[in-house]
């Protein structure tokens, strides 16, 4: 049976893919590949798991010429954006899409024309080619440097958002310079362009690891702008000022609350087993020996987790407190 269709389908409609070992029929994987470079969605993974599909089982399972020759300049786009030394030619009418793309250069101040196109421009602000004068910065949509946009009464909305509540946003990619649009309506600003697979921060267009909603730096998971400087200077120093209160609460609260309640958790588990669990037959003094045991040995375990949870928990809230909180204020 297709885990995609649930039909029943004969073993030899089931093809083997090289990169993972799940099965799915033919026709399900076509309509699936289909579908994924259409929407550009290159490199394919697989169905069932995130494992990328091989060029030759894309190959040997897109029925149209034309769906493959798209695969390919899919994948070419993604492996020459996501390299920094190559320039998309700025003429609208460039083409094919794969020939915009001009090789790695290290010639400084170079105006560069395209075979078959003409186009002069320069190779490091990618504006017309200026043999006189320096390169100038170019304006971006959204950045996070650009001046305020001012609203129908002339004030200033705060940074990176938009005079109509919930318009769509425009911003660029920090890795590859493509445009992506996003809701402005306080959703995720965790962000992943589908060029290049940079993950990015939507508010400061900074490439983020896992813990950059995490620090200091204004930056928050929800919401529409990050914090104001005078509101992420008052969290820092709170949580400067506040830590040893806060930190001596939560471990004053934790250390009965673990020590007790890991106990009370196991006599109840125990003691609450079902009509067809092994406790049910046994008889009434096996029973309470057995809760007995488990809240004897939880009684006995209790502390040493207790113990490393406030010995491991409390060392390193306040090396984040002291060491991240602290530097980001001296900024």
């Amino acid at each position: 049976e297709c885990p995609l269709c649930l039909l029943p389908q004969p073993p030899e409609a089931f093809p083997r893919l090289a990169s993972c070992s799940h099965r799915s029929c033919w026709g399900c994987l076509e309509q699936y590949l289909c579908l994924a470079v259409r929407e550009s969605r290159v490199p394919v993974s697989c169905p069932h798991c995130p494992a990328a599909l091989l060029p030759a089982d894309v190959h040997r399972l897109l029925p149209e010429p034309a769906l493959r020759d798209k695969y390919e300049e899919f994948l070419l786009r993604r492996l020459l954006v996501a390299d920094p030394g190559t320039r998309w030619c700025p003429a609208p009418d460039c083409s094919p899409p794969q020939a915009r793309f001009l090789v790695t250069l290290s010639c400084a101040g170079l105006g560069v024309p395209r075979e078959g196109c003409g186009t002069e421009f320069c190779y490091h602000c990618r504006q017309p080619w200026h043999p006189d004068g320096p390169c100038a910065p170019a304006p971006s949509l959204a950045s996070p440097t650009a001046q305020p946009e001012e609203s129908a009464h002339g004030e200033a909305l705060p940074q990176g958002e938009s005079s109509r509540d919930g318009a769509e946003d425009i911003k660029v990619c920090p890795r590859c310079s493509a445009f992506i649009m996003k809701i402005n309506d306080g959703s995720c600003n965790r962000m992943n362009c589908t060029v290049c697979g940079c993950l990015f921060c939507w508010l400061c267009l900074r490439e983020i690891s896992d813990v950059h909603f995490l620090s200091p730096s204004g930056c928050t998971f929800w919401g529409k702008r990050p914090w104001s400087r005078t509101r992420r200077i008052l969290w820092q120093l709170g949580m400067v000022l506040g830590a040893p209160m806060v930190i001596s609460l939560a471990a004053g609260v934790a250390v009965p609350v673990i020590t007790i309640g890991i106990p009370i958790y196991m006599g109840r588990k125990v003691l609450a087993g079902g009509p067809g669990s092994r406790r049910s037959s046994l008889s009434g003094c096996q029973q309470c020996l057995s809760v007995t045991s488990s809240v004897l040995l939880s009684l006995f375990v209790s502390p040493i987790i207790t113990a490393l949870t406030v010995g491991l928990g409390v060392p390193l809230v306040l090396t984040y407190v002291y060491g991240t909180v602290v530097l980001s204020l001296c900024r």
